[in-house]
């Protein structure tokens, strides 16, 4: 029997969960332009945590020379058939080329030519030596005044009343102690969700993955528990990528202008089109029909090609620099075998996330969300994961000059409730099955029914009834799970943290009756676009039902949440019916 965990309650006025990219840059951001203190909860350790861990070696959404904020916002919105938030995509465009100015005056290395301008890489992105991009960021954000940094510490739960925030509970995984956390304003910045499908890669080599093994969708799950909006999960995202190394492509295809071609030698991008849904799909189609292995034709690029993407891939997925190597084959000699990932929900590449305002700010009052856990703002990647953890924190900083900090006894009851909880599990003997059996079991689910690797992304309304089904029982089994240490009751988290979101993307998978995104979502029973879905699909859990609204375009207008919209809105289910949501309001 273990000792009940040591209870620490921390006050502080703004509470970051997830120190990765967004959230180092949102708390730098409060220290330079305020007293207010802020503590940043994270998992793992700031230095190497979240999607920039092993660096990056391009800023990829960057306004060059000859191009405008809205140049990005139309590229965004083409690539996502126009499932975006036009307001946001500007507000973050807006951004890239300050916070990028701001890196460089960090430390971090920028590419530049003859003239000292930066060297561009396409007509959004410009070269960087980024292995230290998070280093550079972590040394800054310990340098900065009233800001704390707990590390290790896994945020699982939301304090909330009346649709309003007041901190957090989480515990240590290191350490046999659970934190309440008061805090006045709350920015989630925990990333997306990765392992809820079955991975390319098996076995030992399961977190040989695209996106960081690491974000399992906490940041969503928390949202989802305290009845805040959600959007888009349906526009899942597949990446394509250097086959076994899951190496990124775009370093070879915009880096050398490769071609994707087929077995044959043929080039077929142009058949499918040239959207990141398509190129996925393309991939795909043409090993379907027999023409595989798909590969980015490198072979005869220059010497002096081979040896910039040698240097390229150093900086962020030296794996593949590696394999060239013990191949004997230089890019030049080979081209380079690519394939799809399995699905990830990520607001960074997609449009999945929270429902926010312009100021970052969802559903609940004095939540805010930046980076991959915010919806509406595809393509944002890292320059727009800083740009929205500015953004939202200087609304956070507005709204703590008229904000109280009073808690109330309800608030207390909660944190028990969900410190009882941690105590279950920790004195609890694993019943028939382990964590580890329960997510095997939850990515072939996932995989087999609902669109994964084996059915070639593909899905039908059968298939979604059945996933429904067998993550719910799955769900149920969790509660017969127990953890021998800290580090297990982590597992056990992120595994009802994954569910949860599978949850949530069945729901809306079957919701969007349509094929608006070849791969991406793939409906077999709607194989068309239909001009009747050109609307956010959106979901709100009450009472532990999660209900579906679909809600108008927000185009040229701007969105801000009305006062009727909190705190507590009510949602009619839908049944395959489209309904405006009664307190929609583009203004």
């Amino acid at each position: 029997m273990s000792k009940p965990l040591q209870v620490k309650q921390i006050d502080t006025d703004v509470l970051i969960i997830g120190g990765g990219t967004a959230g180092c840059y949102a708390a730098l951001t409060i220290s330079r332009n305020s007293d207010a203190s802020v503590l940043i909860a994270e998992k793992a350790n700031i230095k190497r945590s979240g999607c920039l861990a092993a660096g990056v070696n391009a800023i990829n959404a960057y306004i060059v020379k000859g191009r405008k904020p809205q140049d990005y916002v139309d590229y965004a919105t083409k690539d996502a058939a126009g499932i975006v938030r036009n307001d946001l995509l500007l507000t973050a465009a807006e951004e890239f080329n300050n916070v990028t100015a701001d890196m460089e005056s960090l430390g971090l290395v920028i590419l530049k030519d003859e003239n000292g301008d930066y060297v561009a890489r396409g007509n959004r992105n410009i070269k960087i030596n980024g292995e230290n991009f998070k280093p550079l960021l972590a040394d800054a954000v310990y340098k900065s005044k009233n800001v704390d940094v707990l590390n290790y510490v896994n945020i699982t739960d939301l304090l909330t009343e009346n649709g309003s925030v007041y901190g957090a509970v989480g515990f240590s995984i290191m350490e046999e102690t659970a934190y309440v956390i008061h805090a006045k304003a709350v920015l989630i910045s925990t990333g997306g969700a990765a392992g809820i499908y079955k991975p390319n890669n098996p076995g030992f080599s399961r977190h040989k993955m695209w996106y960081p093994p690491f974000n399992t969708g906490a940041g969503y799950a928390m949202g989802i528990r305290s009845g805040a909006e959600m959007t888009t999960f349906e526009m899942r995202f597949i990446a394509l990528r250097c086959k076994d190394t899951i190496a990124p492509t775009g370093t070879i295809a915009q880096g050398v202008q490769a071609k994707q071609v087929n077995s044959k030698g043929e080039v077929y991008e142009h058949i499918y089109g040239l959207t990141t849904s398509q190129r996925v799909y393309g991939t795909v189609r043409e090993n379907q029909l027999g023409h595989g292995p798909c590969y980015l034709q490198t072979s005869g690029i220059t010497s002096e090609q081979d040896r910039d993407l040698l240097k390229a891939y150093l900086n962020m997925a030296p794996s593949q620099t590696l394999k060239w190597i013990e191949s004997g084959k230089m890019p030049s000699e080979q081209d380079v075998e690519i394939q799809g990932t399995e699905p990830y929900i990520v607001g960074g590449h997609t449009a999945s996330g929270f429902w926010v305002d312009t100021k970052r700010e969802t559903t609940i009052h004095g939540l805010y969300a930046a980076g991959d856990v915010a919806g509406g703002c595809p393509q944002k990647y890292v320059t727009g994961a800083l740009a929205e953890g500015k953004i939202a924190s200087f609304a956070i900083i507005e709204q703590l000059k008229s904000d109280s900090d009073e808690t109330t006894s309800t608030i207390e009851k909660q944190a028990q409730v969900i410190l009882k909880d941690y105590e279950k599990i920790r004195s609890t003997q694993n019943g028939l099955f382990t964590i580890d059996d329960l997510e095997e079991a939850m990515q072939k689910v996932m995989d087999e029914y609902a669109g994964g690797i084996a059915s070639n992304y593909q899905f039908n309304e059968k298939q979604l009834k059945l996933a429904e089904e067998k993550i719910a029982r799955l769900s149920e089994l969790t509660e017969q799970i127990g953890a021998e240490d800290m580090h297990e009751l982590l597992f056990a988290y992120e595994l009802k943290e994954r569910l949860l979101v599978c949850q949530v993307l069945i729901e809306h998978l079957k919701n969007r009756k349509e094929t608006r995104w070849h791969s991406f979502n793939e409906n077999l029973d709607h194989p068309e676009t239909d001009e009747k879905f050109e609307k956010y699909v959106n979901s709100r859990m009450e009472d532990g039902k999660l209900h579906i609204l679909f809600r108008d375009l927000v185009k040229g207008d701007t969105y801000e949440h009305t006062n009727s919209e909190r705190p507590l809105y009510r949602l009619r289910k839908m049944s395959g019916s489209m309904s405006r949501h009664p307190h929609s309001d583009h203004r």
